[in-house]
């Protein structure tokens, strides 16, 4: 089975998406807070630009 992974990750179709992780404070409790989002790499501002005007 491990062929098979090192296989279909070298058909370079992974390098086309990136983790964006972005880090939000809760007014409540002061804590911090993580989302991760796997997002198309054309598409990586949208995704930033859209996580932080959900807060």
């Amino acid at each position: 089975m491990a062929k098979k992974v090192v296989a279909t990750l070298k058909t370079g179709k992974g390098k086309e998406y990136s983790k964006v992780v972005t880090m939000t404070k809760s007014p409540k409790t002061g804590a911090y807070s993580f989302k991760e989002v796997i997002v198309h790499n054309d598409h990586v501002k949208d995704a930033i630009a859209g996580i932080q005007q959900s807060k």
